[in-house]
């Protein structure tokens, strides 16, 4: 995972509009969310799996050959087995080595409604055996891995109007983080040594969804055995799926 570094894409008229999911490689300066009435209570019912790189990109890679893009999808897959288990609609970005944008992913994910996004990483160095939850970092901030933001009341935009694409996370910064500290509170009772406190930082893909986004980054591919590594796969869905539970009351009361 490389947190922090943005990556540029095409730009159409700001004046565009129109409703995701987006042919694959579009770009839009606008998103459309789907309609909800203001009366409405929205229940958390979709978890959105981001496995990052994919294609072309094979993430962090280790020097036993351990691809990061591969790894990803076998945690995707225990952590989709646990939210289903509670009952809940699990929608991935990418289902094999396909290489979607990141606009194509965070249109997956502004196309729900209900939904909360979780794009998962393996990190290319760190200690082996643990793992961090980051949320996305507010505009004209420094980061900060150590002093939390202050608290405020958590509520939602009202999706039935045009939210700019590039600043699609902003309504959700608070909501996020806290979903960020409810995951990493579940992995540190996973992975001994892991933080006790997620991560805000400037995450690219965390940027242009709109609805409440983490990442989680596993380390790390620098073992020199991928047994290990992917045994970690169901404490992994445990705590994604523990943090969801936890979660959906919040969500729930912060919506419409």
């Amino acid at each position: 995972m490389r947190v922090g570094r943005a990556a540029s894409s095409s730009a159409t008229s700001a004046s565009q509009q129109v409703k995701p999911p987006t042919p694959p490689g579009q770009r839009l300066d606008q998103i459309t969310p789907p309609a909800i009435p203001q009366t409405a209570k929205t229940p958390l019912t979709v978890v959105v799996i981001d496995p990052a790189h994919g294609g072309s990109d094979s993430g962090a890679r280790g020097s036993s050959g351990i691809n990061e893009s591969e790894i990803v999808m076998d945690f995707t897959r225990a952590i989709r087995a646990a939210l289903e288990a509670q009952g809940l609609r699990v929608v991935q970005t990418r289902t094999g080595n396909e290489g979607p944008s990141f606009d194509d992913r965070s249109a997956v994910a502004n196309a729900q409604r209900g939904a909360v996004f979780i794009s998962i990483h393996v990190a290319s160095t760190g200690t082996f055996g643990q793992a961090r939850a980051y949320s996305q970092l507010a505009p004209d901030t420094s980061v900060d891995l150590i002093t939390p933001p202050p608290v405020v009341a958590l509520s939602f935009p009202v999706r039935n109007g045009l939210l700019p694409w590039d600043r699609a996370q902003e309504p959700y910064l608070a909501a996020s983080r806290k979903f960020a500290e409810l995951a990493q509170s579940a992995l540190a009772q996973k992975f001994k040594g892991s933080p006790d406190a997620p991560i805000s930082a400037p995450v690219r893909q965390l940027r242009t969804v709109g609805a409440p986004a983490i990442a989680i980054e596993v380390s790390s591919v620098s073992t020199t055995d991928r047994e290990p590594l992917l045994r970690m796969a169901p404490w992994i869905a445990d705590a994604i799926a523990q943090a969801v539970a936890n979660f959906r009351p919040i969500y729930e009361s912060a919506g419409h």
